[in-house]
């Protein structure tokens, strides 16, 4: 099910049969402002909003919401786990090389990446993953230089 980031923290949690505590809804307003952020940002986030809360219990708040799939967890090779509200559909990322700077890429219409596996080995397959990894337009033009240009 995917609830938009529109609908309030509150509600989100009482449908997904969550108790409502104010860390839980301090981390949904925290994904809210800062898409694809890991647990380091949303925790300090989350103490500018609560004070006193532990890392450890942002990462439980995370790990529940991401159980109720309220929260999508997402882990670019070579990075540290990142979160999302965007829920329940298929899209995918693209990621900066030089920055770690994430962004939801939606699926081209009438296009299909390779997402059926030619052998599932026995599993039941219930997700596939695609990254797109690139430089971000800030990254390209701070390495732009005039002999970059003339080439």
């Amino acid at each position: 099910m995917s609830l938009l980031p529109t609908v309030d923290p509150r509600e989100r949690l009482k449908v997904a049969g969550l108790r409502v505590t104010q860390p839980r809804v301090a981390v949904l307003h925290a994904l809210a402002a800062q898409p694809h952020a890991d647990a380091d940002a949303l925790a300090t986030a989350v103490r500018a909003e609560l004070g006193a809360v532990s890392t450890q219990a942002v990462y439980d708040v995370l790990h529940a919401l991401t159980d109720a799939r309220l929260v999508r967890r997402i882990e670019p090779a070579g990075s540290p786990a990142r979160y999302e509200l965007r829920v329940g559909d298929n899209h995918h990322h693209v990621v900066c090389r030089s920055c770690g700077a994430i962004a939801d890429v939606d699926c081209a219409v009438g296009q299909r990446p390779c997402l059926d596996a030619s052998d599932h080995h026995g599993f039941v397959i219930d997700e596939a993953e695609v990254t797109y990894w690139g430089v971000c337009p800030t990254c390209a033009e701070s390495t732009r230089t005039p002999l970059n240009e003339e080439r």
